[in-house]
């Protein structure tokens, strides 16, 4: 079979589009509460929810946006160091918080 340069601008334009949703599709997830790492360290996506008795070391005001370990990806989510690979809120909060200097 021989190959023709409109096939071959074809294929690499199908490609591209291939690559390109595949890339979406592989975007981070945000962390669940039922993850077992997350229950593991007492993760809620909402750090007014934290279990005072449970957690001492919470602490009112405390959240992954200020933390030292979490790098913001928007207002809304951003990356942590102790979840790799996905996402974590700005309004979470774990037991891994560290107060950022």
């Amino acid at each position: 079979m021989k190959s023709s340069r409109r096939q071959f601008i074809i294929y690499s334009a199908t490609g591209l589009a291939s690559l390109t949703l595949a890339n979406q599709a592989s975007a981070q997830a945000m962390v669940a509460e039922t993850d077992p790492q997350a229950v593991g360290l007492g993760y809620k996506a909402d750090a007014t929810t934290v279990d005072k008795a449970k957690f001492a070391k919470y602490a009112d005001g405390q959240n992954c946006s200020n933390c030292q370990l979490y790098v913001s990806k928007s207002a809304e989510a951003g990356s942590c160091a102790i979840f790799a690979g996905k996402l974590v809120g700005a309004k979470a909060w774990c037991n891994a918080y560290v107060k950022k200097a």
